[in-house]
């Protein structure tokens, strides 16, 4: 049984001696991810970072970085190992669809020392995700939604690593949610909250 510690005396908040969660989203854009993930990262009390966030920074601020490459993926990586060292657990929201950018987050997991938990977010009904895709509206100043097009253009490999898979087409956002929760429960990969 994990012992309980306090950080301090007049905290309410007992903490128990488990790994901090890296939970790593990824899908196209589209599919829910964004909804799912602000949902998760609520119910669980983690930190959350989104990708789109860090790249309209980046192209807002005055060296205007546009197109951000990696740039994005990387300023995420080092922000969540941050918080992953001193005990958080952390939600990352990308598309993240290559071996190269989910080695960035076994990487990042193994230097905080943290479990790593992989989530795909998918929308099996073509029609309902290209309805999706077309009536988005952009939230975040100077991010530009990508069409239908761009979209189903964009190279996504398949997962080779294990990861929970969750598909909105047939599931609500909170349903999602709660099978995540589920899901990391049975594994014994409970968030620490």
């Amino acid at each position: 049984m994990d012992a309980p510690f306090f950080l301090a005396a007049s905290s309410p908040r007992c903490y128990f001696l488990k790994m901090a969660k890296l939970i790593s989203f990824s899908g196209l854009p589209g599919v829910g991810k964004t909804t799912i993930a602000k949902e998760l990262a609520r119910e669980i009390g983690a930190v959350y970072l989104r990708v789109d966030s860090a790249e309209a920074a980046m192209k807002n601020s005055v060296l205007n970085i546009h197109p951000a490459e990696d740039a994005g993926y990387l300023i995420l990586a080092y922000l969540a190992k941050d918080n992953l060292s001193v005990g958080f657990d952390v939600i990352v929201d990308t598309v993240n669809p290559a071996a190269i950018t989910r080695k960035m987050w076994i990487e990042a997991a193994n230097e905080a020392k943290a479990d790593l938990i992989n989530i795909e977010v998918i929308c099996s009904d073509q029609n309902i995700h290209r309805q999706r895709v077309e009536n988005r509206i952009g939230d975040i100043k100077g991010m530009v939604v990508p069409n239908w097009e761009k979209v189903m253009a964009r190279e996504f490999e398949p997962w080779e690593e294990s990861c929970i898979t969750v598909d909105t087409s047939k599931l609500s956002a909170s349903e999602c949610v709660v099978d995540i929760v589920k899901e990391l429960r049975s594994t014994g990969k409970e968030p620490i909250r």
